[in-house]
């Protein structure tokens, strides 16, 4: 029993790696902004009960660019491209992610992985602990920024900001419709700007097939972490 729940430990934790590295979000401390906490609450259940698309550059890898089309009902597709490359989808909580990207998402942390010829087609499952929304969740420890504030293609979008170690996100929510609109970044000294538009749209997402995917737990005895 003990080898089995270090094992969903390990799975959350890595999984939790993943999400750190491709959401915008940098963690936050701290006690919640009351005047923040209606506009986030708005603006997540929002973003999450209808379909959008966002592109831009990510702090994730340097030179790399970042695509997600997100449904409601289908789930979520992450595209990463650039300096590294690699997809991935999320659906009722199971993250399926590109064992390239997973690896370099790891070796970003210091945990040096190579991914064997015979696996680079495979898609690495983890459980999302906070589910598919975690991936572009505006944190709760969010703050008003008032005075970064502005309009958006003319749009009038109230500022929350996310701060941690070494970290700064900014996130820009439309005042009327609490769509997030333009996603700031900062981060190890890189910076990034992801802007969020097609709300509505219809985004086919087709989840990797069952024959191409392995546990997190497969995966790391394949590679013999």
């Amino acid at each position: 029993m003990h080898h089995r729940g270090s094992a969903t430990i390990r799975s959350l934790v890595l999984g939790a790696v993943l999400v750190a590295a491709l959401a915008g979000c940098g963690g936050g401390a701290g006690k919640p902004d009351p005047a923040a906490v209606s506009l986030i609450g708005d603006a997540n259940r929002q973003m999450q009960k209808e379909s959008f698309h966002s592109s831009g550059t990510t702090t994730a890898f340097a030179g790399a660019r970042q695509e997600t089309w997100w449904d409601p009902a289908q789930g979520l597709h992450i595209e990463v491209t650039g300096g590294v490359s690699g997809d991935v989808y999320c659906k009722d909580g199971t993250s399926y992610t590109s064992a390239d990207l997973f690896a370099a998402a790891l070796n970003r942390r210091g945990q040096q992985v190579t991914v064997p010829p015979e696996l680079r087609s495979v898609y690495v499952t983890t459980k999302t602990e906070q589910g598919c929304a975690s991936y572009f969740s505006i944190p709760v420890t969010g703050r008003h920024a008032t005075n970064e504030d502005r309009s958006i293609g003319g749009r009038k979008a109230s500022a929350v900001r996310v701060a941690g170690k070494g970290a700064e996100d900014l996130y820009f929510v439309e005042d009327g419709t609490r769509r997030l609109l333009l996603l700031e970044a900062r981060r190890d000294g890189r910076t990034s700007s992801t802007v969020y538009d097609s709300f509505g749209a219809q985004n086919p997402i087709t989840l990797p097939v069952a024959e191409k995917t392995m546990t997190l737990e497969a995966f790391r005895y394949r590679l013999g972490l």
